[in-house]
């Protein structure tokens, strides 16, 4: 069972929700359109995506 959550930085509900809880996939989907489904990509995918977020500036 996913155990969806949003980052600790979002400010409204119109963001991405992430369930990394499965030790074989990473779960991502749109908080304004769950229905449309979910993206999933590797927990390695996923960690280079991360660190390159916390890395890149605006």
């Amino acid at each position: 069972m996913p155990n969806w959550r949003t980052s600790s930085y979002t400010q409204t509900n119109d963001c991405v929700e992430v369930a990394d809880n499965d030790p074989v996939k990473v779960m991502v989907r749109d908080t304004k359109s769950r229905e449309r489904g979910t993206m999933n990509v590797t927990p390695g995918v996923w960690a280079e995506f991360v660190n390159f977020s916390r890395s890149a500036t605006v």
